[in-house]
């Protein structure tokens, strides 16, 4: 499939399945990937603007935000030792810093100045080495995954990092949702080339079975993605009631998703063995 960067650079990339059966790679990967994060666009929802749009996008986020936390509570203790990995602006690291001892690791530099604004507790990192082996109770990536090339080093330094038992937690876009089918090469979760690599339900638990130190323990859904996810993608097409369509569009998804599990988004819970 072939599909426009319609966020920035409106370049034609290519999605082709790897060899693990369900999971896709963008093609080519720019060599100087870093550039088409420079978007003010691409962290704008983290700033405080006040506009209503601002307002109705931290209202939800809160919902989004306690229900991660929930996800963790339901795994970990209060206290346990976290590391959200590409943390981004730290929302989830300052909406959880109260309730666990949290790291944020995050590469780019205006961000973790963001981040580091906003924490009392937490510790924003630039290195993951910085952390001591066998440490954590559980690492979290919430939509950062697909953005990361080089995933088998990856999960054997988060493998590392994590106490026996641990947890990590994977949340990526899902190709097979509803939406996805819907807008074709409009989808918005695509956002090539960031996204890197893209993975159905079926693919995420290929690529898992195949690491003898995981076990995939649950799957659950990111409802609220569908929307965001959806407007974005009736943008793309320049619908001029882009926020109404898809929020029609956003609920068709998630309805369909309660029979067939195919939601927007997936979240994955991984123990370590």
């Amino acid at each position: 499939m072939k599909i426009k960067d319609h966020f920035l650079s409106q370049e034609i990339f290519e999605i082709k399945e790897t060899e693990i059966k369900g999971v896709y790679k963008t093609s080519p990967i720019p060599s100087n990937i870093s550039k088409y994060y420079e978007s003010e666009d691409y962290i704008s929802h983290h700033q405080d603007s006040g506009s209503l749009k601002e307002k109705l996008y931290k209202f939800l986020q809160s919902f989004n935000l306690q229900y991660k936390k929930t996800i963790l509570l339901d795994r970990i203790s209060k206290n346990s030792k976290v590391l959200d990995y590409g943390c981004g602006a730290g929302e989830f690291v300052k909406y959880i810093e109260n309730d666990f001892e949290v790291f944020g690791f995050e590469p780019d530099a205006d961000a973790r100045k963001a981040a580091a604004g906003k924490l009392s507790k937490a510790v924003i990192l630039d290195d993951i080495n910085k952390i001591d082996d066998f440490s954590l109770d559980a690492i979290t990536l919430w939509h950062v995954f697909e953005h990361i090339e080089n995933q088998d080093e990856m999960l054997e330094i988060f493998n590392r990092k994590l106490k026996e038992k641990g947890i990590l937690i994977i949340a990526v876009p899902n190709p097979t949702s509803y939406d996805a089918k819907h807008y074709k090469e409009y989808w918005a979760a695509y956002d090539v080339p960031r996204h890197i690599y893209h993975f159905t339900k079926r693919g995420m638990e290929n690529l898992i079975s195949k690491k003898p130190n995981w076990k995939l323990r649950k799957i659950k859904p990111l409802v609220l993605d569908s929307y965001y996810i959806s407007m974005l993608s009736e943008k793309y097409q320049k619908s001029s009631i882009f926020w109404l369509k898809g929020a029609i569009y956003g609920t068709i998804s998630n309805i369909k998703a309660l029979f067939s599990n195919e939601f927007s988004s997936l979240i994955y819970i991984i123990e370590k063995k």
